[in-house]
């Protein structure tokens, strides 16, 4: 089994920023704590000095005295409440930043899996700014309390002891053996919630299809098996919690009944037997709020491994020096890609040139590795052996944000964006420049289906993209891929949903981006795609087959195709 690695120096290093804010914290608690002695001090004069003395001056100078000494208290706890979660907010906006961009990394290199760094951040947040974190700066004075109770009388402190330490044993207990099942019960949910929105994203097929009820069954047995583990879980977790409570008040009583014991054999006065059992409620009361939101301690817990996890096998990127525009031309050097499931090879020492003012088409059947060498090119992919070179340096040494900038991109499949029209052809960015979207549009084809719209490009669409057709959203795709006038345009599939007319638009953006000196790729199953390309690359099973000047690599494929069909044929050569 593979050792879990569970190294945080980022988020210790990321606390310690507000460790003069946490030692205040520390040292509110500190007082608060002690004035918590305020109250079974009070019962201890009450009972010993006012009751023997019958005194009601002594009684109403010592309820002014506590008065101001838990007003105090309650200010200081206040304060320290204020400021923990002032420290759990900042803490969560240290790391916003480097936990989603390393969350987006992390779920690109996996295929697309998600991996949930801003809910686990926003889980360790949660428990900094709830109640149960000051347990934590309270605990440490437990022993003040037990100690207390010792000096009134070493049988009620080894009562005292043995009773806390049990709570602390059913605790660690209650963690150990709800821990599975609470990760199990969490893991089904996420389960039954990942289907439940593939199910929303493909409502149409499904009715369409006449599946609705078989996805109903699928999932309500998917949310009954959730539904169990979490009832599972709620049995093992309450019951502990029944038991921890139960066992505080009969710890309680316990103390009271043995302080009576004392008192009658003189041993204790009655004022101390009731003070006592004030001080064992406060030794007890960090432990037993600690273990009554054990759940969001275990959430926070998780959160903080998964997210130490995450931020260790995804670094944080070092500035890099920032290079100056440059030309297209586009080296991709034995280029190998190894599946992220296995030791399958989904590209095997791909290479070709590309310079400025060329296009190349990229050909093959369906599984050649097309998409693949698309998303390699434009850096969203990491090949496994190999390099590709943009005007003479690596992809690494560019920032995403400038490579964005660089290389226009459309996807297979293209996703929108919960914005307007104009906001997703600008990449969301804020302030886009109206000229250049509505340039990118009129390169695209896409201007006045645009303007047909209800709000033209301040009609806001979903990111499913349901208002729109897939032509539609085909241009759109194309228009942002256009936007900032790239230098290198990386099109996989671009005129899958385009007519003849948008077909032949997409040809002269090729062509007026060749003649302004930059280059192309163009992934294609129609021919028409590579109308404009001057190279074409075919692949096959991951591999080269040919690539050159594309009437002679195109002429070569159809006769190597003519041959292997001879072949088949009863009279064909052998």
């Amino acid at each position: 089994m593979k050792q879990e690695i569970i190294r945080e120096p980022e988020l210790r290093a990321a606390l310690r920023q507000d460790r003069a804010l946490l030692w205040g914290i520390g040292i509110f608690s500190g007082f608060a704590n002690l004035l918590m002695l305020t109250g079974p001090i009070y019962m201890l004069q009450v009972y010993d000095r006012v009751l023997s003395s019958r005194s009601v001056e002594t009684l109403v100078a010592l309820s002014l005295l506590v008065l101001f000494l838990y007003s105090m208290m309650g200010l200081l706890d206040f304060a320290r409440g204020r400021v923990m979660a002032r420290v759990g907010v900042r803490f969560q906006s240290r790391l916003e930043r480097r936990v989603f961009e390393a969350s987006m990394k992390r779920s690109a290199s996996n295929d697309g899996r998600p991996f949930h760094g801003m809910r686990d951040l926003e889980q360790v947040q949660r428990l900094m700014t709830s109640p149960v974190a000051m347990s934590a700066f309270d605990i440490p004075w437990t022993p003040l309390f037990l100690f207390g109770i010792w000096i009134f009388h070493p049988w009620l402190g080894s009562l005292a002891i043995a009773g806390g330490t049990l709570l602390i044993i059913l605790a660690i207990l209650n963690q150990r053996v709800s821990k599975e099942a609470s990760a199990d019960a969490n893991t089904a949910s996420f389960e039954a919630d990942a289907m439940a929105a593939r199910m929303g994203r493909d409502a149409d097929m499904i009715s369409a299809l006449g599946m609705r009820e078989t996805m109903f069954k699928r999932w309500m047995s998917q949310r009954g098996l959730a539904l169990d583990k979490h009832l599972g879980a709620a049995d093992i977790s309450g019951s502990f919690l029944s038991a921890t409570k139960a066992f505080r008040l009969l710890l309680q009583s316990a103390m009271l009944g043995l302080g009576a014991v004392l008192v009658l054999r003189g041993e204790v006065t009655a004022g101390a037997m009731i003070a006592a059992s004030i001080l064992l409620g406060r030794a007890l009361a960090p432990i037993e709020q600690a273990t009554g939101n054990w759940g969001l301690v275990q959430t926070a817990m998780k959160g903080w491994k998964s997210l130490s996890n995450l931020l260790e096998i995804v670094p944080e990127e070092k500035p890099r020096t920032k290079l100056p525009r440059p030309e297209a031309r586009l080296e991709v050097q034995n280029v190998t890609v190894r599946a992220k499931d296995g030791d399958a090879l989904l590209l095997r020492g791909v290479s070709f040139m590309l310079t400025p003012g060329q296009a190349v088409g990229v050909i093959g059947r369906s599984g050649a590795g097309k998409s693949t060498l698309a998303r390699v090119i434009t850096g969203a992919v990491k090949p496994s052996l190999g390099t590709v070179r943009l005007n003479g340096a690596t992809l690494e040494q560019y920032s995403e944000e400038d490579l964005g900038n660089y290389i226009g991109y459309l996807p297979q499949q293209v996703q929108l964006f919960d914005g307007t029209v104009s906001e997703n052809i600008a990449r969301l960015v804020e302030d886009p420049d109206p000229d250049a979207v509505v340039q990118a549009a009129r390169v695209a084809d896409a201007h006045k289906m645009i303007v047909n719209l209800p709000k033209g490009y301040d009609t806001a669409i979903a990111g499913s993209g349901d208002q729109l057709s897939g032509g539609q959203v085909q241009r759109v795709g194309l228009a942002r891929a256009f936007y900032g006038k790239p230098v290198l345009m990386v099109l996989d599939e671009p005129n899958s949903n385009l007519d003849n007319v948008g077909s032949e638009a997409l040809n002269a953006a090729i062509r007026a981006a060749k003649a302004a000196g930059n280059a192309a790729v163009v992934i294609a199953h129609r021919p028409a795609a590579i109308k404009e390309c001057d190279l074409v690359l075919m692949l096959e099973g991951g591999r080269v087959r040919a690539f050159g000047p594309k009437n002679k690599v195109l002429r070569e494929v159809l006769q190597n195709s003519a041959e292997v069909v001879g072949k088949k044929q009863p009279g064909g050569v052998k």
